[in-house]
């Protein structure tokens, strides 16, 4: 389950990137009457919603540990 956990908010940062990369293809390509550059920053953001609902999920069910910056 652990490996899941880390293989889905790989993904979802994936996903962040590629809804980040297309917002700035439609904001360079559009010429102001469209709304795909918005629909794409409210993708951005429910994704990004969901990543921190997962890490939540997934520090409270014990699938996720947080350790410190060197681990002794």
């Amino acid at each position: 389950m652990l490996m899941i956990i880390k293989y889905l908010i790989v993904a979802f940062l994936f996903a962040i990137l590629f809804s980040l990369g297309k917002g700035l293809f439609h904001l360079l390509s559009d010429k102001g009457d469209s709304k795909r550059l918005a629909n794409t920053l409210t993708i951005r953001i429910a994704l990004s919603v969901a990543l921190v609902v997962l890490i939540g999920a997934a520090y409270v069910f014990g699938f996720i540990q947080p350790h410190g910056v060197v681990p002794q």
